[in-house]
C-alpha cells in the first residue's frame, strides 16, 4: 500500500514536471502558477520553474525511498527529510488556497493535498 502512495505521489510530481516544462518553454498556462499573474511566465520566473523540476524529482526519489521502493540516501537523512517534505506540502496548500488566481486554487490547491496526505502516510508508515 504504501508502494502505491508513493507511486502516485511520484506520477503527480512528473505531471507537475511537465507542466513546469511548458511553462519554461513559453506555454501560456502562467494563471496556474506563480501567483497567476502572468500568462506566459517572465524570464525569472521560467528560471523558478526549471529549479521546480529539478525539485520534483529529488522529492521523488525521497518519497520512493521513504517507501522503501529505493535506497540512494542514507536513511536517517530521509526519515527527517519525509517530515520536512510533509510540512512544505501541507504549507502549499494554504499558499495555493490564498493564491488571487482562480485556476491556481482550484487546480493545484488539491493537487498539493494529494502530495500532502501521500507524503503523511509514508512518514507515519
Amino acid at each position: 500500500m504504501i508502494t502505491l502512495v508513493a507511486l502516485l505521489a511520484s506520477l503527480l510530481l512528473a505531471g507537475l514536471a511537465v507542466f513546469q516544462g511548458l511553462l519554461v518553454a513559453g506555454a501560456p498556462l502562467g494563471r496556474f502558477a506563480w501567483g497567476g499573474q502572468n500568462e506566459v511566465l517572465p524570464a525569472n520566473l521560467r528560471i523558478g520553474s526549471a529549479v521546480s523540476i529539478a525539485l520534483y524529482a529529488a522529492f521523488a526519489v525521497l518519497i520512493l525511498q521513504a517507501a522503501g521502493a529505493l535506497s540512494v540516501l542514507p536513511d536517517g537523512f530521509v526519515d527527517v527529510a519525509i517530515w520536512v517534505l510533509t510540512g512544505y506540502f501541507a504549507l502549499g496548500i494554504v499558499m495555493n488556497a490564498i493564491s488571487r488566481s482562480r485556476p491556481e486554487r482550484l487546480l493545484m490547491t488539491p493537487v498539493v493535498a494529494v502530495l500532502a496526505a501521500g507524503c503523511l502516510v509514508i512518514a507515519l508508515a
